[in-house]
């Protein structure tokens, strides 16, 4: 059983007094049974918590019904433990104080290092090596051990023995891995502090029951369970403060002791009766079963599930048949050769009485062309009768009537008569359609069907790789974005750094310049430099005047140098500016496009993958268990009772919006129902509408041809406008 917190969890006794007539709940995988629906309710949410754990393997965080497949699985790989090596591995556990894993390392170095009766090695023999397992340990005079073993031979049955030295023997892997026997190890103990193999194990593999005298000194023995022994010395001190000292009582330390004692008490009973008077209800985790769920409080307005139609062309009990046949038509048409056809001309032309239905005529030639190809059972069974290697329109029957023979179905012999007579229109509808399921069950184990199903799974699987790699690829652009920008915003900030610096350069510059004009007093306008001067001093004054000239020249060619820098830096930066602008725009434009993008992929990722057809599943179920079925080339969605007695389905889009709004998404079931209805809604919703316009086109030139003159007499032709007797198969093989 699963431990509860690591401690063993013991099951509910059924209630007492309890009527067989009187409405109860039961958990389903422990078979415990509640009056009360809210007992029942929180018992399966505790069984739902996490905080189980396998008794065998140890594996924890696990919910009850996960710890209960645990433990079996485990048990069932337990039970495949050799039975040889058994004996020697619980002589090994007995009595061992040893943690798991330095038990299970034990076991497995000695199993490895020794050579043990019952191990399977390989042996050398006649210069080969064959499989042999030991049946003896010989000890021979002067310390050499030799062993005799026997030799497998087919199905690993001892076919011979003889006698070799263990040189001749070549060390072979456990045959058992290391959980396996962790698991074998818990599962034959019966505690592990030391570990105590079973009575019953130790009796089958005379195994000593009596603990070493090592151990006794250390462990006490009650009720059948080993515990340690507590101190001498702890035990008399209690006794002497509870009784004193050399017979003198001890008031205050036993008074002490003793309060402690009650204390303790008197808190875990006033816990125990808070619990009774304020039980703690713990919150229900949906989703759960839906029949287990009761109307809240916090629940929305649900609308009213409409009531499905039922007005269908052939009986009710035929109906599962019907779409069967007629979804494998649909599905495998271009394999068969066969031009795809409405449901409803499939009814009409199920419930003609003329022999000569095109769509009947034209299904029954395509499967039978099928498992001709093929070249299996009903291949043999015509051509043992010698029948022409062409099926046509002409003989189909015989052909036929063959696979009915072949078959042999009582419900279809009987009528093999009629067929042959050239009355097939005549048959029920239940017939005709169980001659077409025989057919569709045959067909779908021809190798042709097979191979396109194979070659689908593998394109789906590829389709699947391929949409894995191009999310890893968008993923990897969207991490490398950010990085993106930020080394634009590094790198405009460096060119920022360098326009400083050059400018900064030009200022030295100038200042340097001005530095001179202002020692030597000149102070230069427009280009044109005017003097003054005293007039003693002529040839300072000429001599100064020379170098201001100079001066001025030079801070003139220095400033247009440094004008013409300025320009092309700033045209540099302004063109960079541009460019970083520009980037960033295409990048947003490709982020945006990008979206646009995936979508369209996710929408021909799914179109992909419908044209690689394999089967059609149910939508879902709703809460009484019924199925809700819908199929690519029919508009409709059908519903199918759990019984699989009653069918239905809805034709409108306002019935697909009300069973929408009918299902709670607090039952497991109808969430699920709910999930995919959301995910196929606009498709849904597309056949929907399309139907209805189908339908308005077919009612309008209906009443186009019934819409004549009066000089016409002669009364319309019936059934001249029904589609499925225009029907031409536009894929017929020559």
């Amino acid at each position: 059983m699963p431990l509860y917190k690591r401690k063993p969890f013991s099951l509910l006794d059924p209630p007492q007094d309890l009527n067989l007539a009187e409405p109860v709940f039961q958990v389903r995988f422990t078979k415990e049974i509640f009056r009360d629906y809210q007992e029942y309710l929180d018992r399966i949410n505790l069984y739902r918590q996490r905080v189980w754990t396998c008794k065998v393997t140890g594996k924890t965080n696990l919910t009850y019904e996960e710890a209960l497949v645990s433990e079996r699985r485990a048990t069932e790989k337990v039970q495949q433990f050799p039975e040889d090596l058994m004996a020697p591995v619980l002589r090994t556990i007995q009595f061992s104080t040893l943690r798991l894993k330095d038990l299970v390392n034990k076991i497995s170095t000695r199993l490895q290092e020794q050579i043990l009766e019952g191990a399977e090695f390989y042996g050398r023999k006649e210069e080969s090596a064959c499989p042999c397992k030991i049946l003896k340990v010989l000890e021979v005079d002067g310390g050499n051990i030799r062993y005799e073993v026997g030799w497998f031979g087919k199905n690993k049955k001892i076919t011979d023995t003889s006698i070799v030295n263990s040189d001749d023997l070549i060390r072979k892997k456990l045959p058992f891995s290391r959980d396996v026997l962790k698991s074998f190890i818990r599962e034959s103990t019966s505690q592990s502090a030391p570990w105590v193999v079973h009575d019953k194990l130790a009796r089958k593999h005379k195994i000593l029951t009596e603990p070493p005298e090592e151990l006794r000194d250390k462990f006490t023995i009650r009720d059948g369970c080993f515990s340690i022994k507590q101190s001498r010395k702890n035990m008399e001190g209690r006794d002497k403060i509870l009784n004193g000292e050399n017979g003198k009582i001890n008031k205050n330390k036993r008074k002490k002791l003793e309060g402690e004692d009650n204390e303790g008490l008197r808190t875990k009973k006033k816990k125990a009766e808070e619990e009774e008077e304020n039980p703690k209800v713990e919150p229900i985790k949906f989703p759960i079963d839906d029949l287990l769920v009761q109307p809240g409080p916090d629940d929305p307005v649900f609308t009213d599930r409409p009531s499905p139609a039922r007005d269908f062309d052939v009986p009710m009990v035929c109906i599962g048949d019907l779409l069967m046949v007629w979804d494998f038509c649909s599905s495998f048409s271009r394999l068969l050769h066969l031009w795809p056809f409405s449901l409803e001309d499939f009814e009409n032309a199920l419930r003609h009485k003329d022999s000569d239905g095109i769509i009947i005529l034209e299904s029954h030639l395509a499967i039978l062309r099928l498992l001709i190809k093929d070249e299996g059972e009903y291949f043999t069974a015509i051509r043992e009768k010698r029948r022409k290697s062409k099926i046509t329109s002409v003989n189909w029957v015989e052909y036929l009537c063959d696979f009915i023979e072949m078959v042999d179905v009582p419900e279809l012999s009987s009528h093999i008569g009629t067929i042959k007579r050239g009355h097939y229109g005549l048959l029920d509808i239940h017939v005709k359609l169980c001659v077409f399921r025989e057919l569709v069950f045959e067909a779908l184990a021809t190798n042709a069907i097979r191979e396109q199903l194979d070659e689908y799974i593998e394109q789906q699987q590829a389709l699947v790789a391929t949409k894995r790699e191009e999310t890893r690829e968008e993923a990897r652009k969207r991490r490398q974005e950010p990085q993106n920008v930020k080394e634009e915003k590094s790198d405009a900030k460096t060119v920022g750094q360098g326009h400083e610096l050059e400018n900064g350069r030009g200022k030295m510059r100038k200042s340097k310049n001005d530095y001179n004009h202002g020692q030597n007093g000149f102070v230069p306008e427009e280009g044109n430099v005017e003097f003054f001067s005293s007039e003693g001093n002529h040839a300072s004054e000429n001599g100064e005047s020379k170098h201001a000239v100079a001066a001025s020249r030079n801070d003139a060619t220095n400033q247009k140098m440094n004008a013409k820098v300025t320009a092309e830096n700033g045209e540099r930066s302004t063109a960079g500016d541009d460019k970083k602008v520009k980037r960033r725009e295409n990048n947003k434009e490709k982020g945006t496009e990008g979206t646009g993008t995936e979508e369209q992929m996710k929408e021909r990722f799914e179109r992909e993958i419908e044209k690689r057809f394999i089967r059609t599943n149910p939508l879902g179920k709703d809460r009484s268990y019924n199925r809700y079925w819908f199929f690519r080339r029919d508009g409709r969605i059908f519903i199918e009772t759990c019984d699989s007695k009653q069918w239905g389905y809805y034709a409108a889009k306002e019935e697909l919006d009300a069973l929408m709004g009918s299902l709670n998404p607090k039952g497991e079931r109808e969430k699920a129902l709910q999930k995919q209805l959301e995910k196929y809604y606009p498709r849904i919703c597309s056949g929907l509408q399309k139907r209805s316009k189908d339908i308005a086109q077919k009612i309008a030139l209906e009443e186009a041809v019934l819409r004549r003159s009066t000089r016409v007499r002669a009364k319309p032709k019936e059934g001249r406008s029904s589609p499925f007797l225009r029907y031409v198969n536009k894929w017929k093989e020559n």
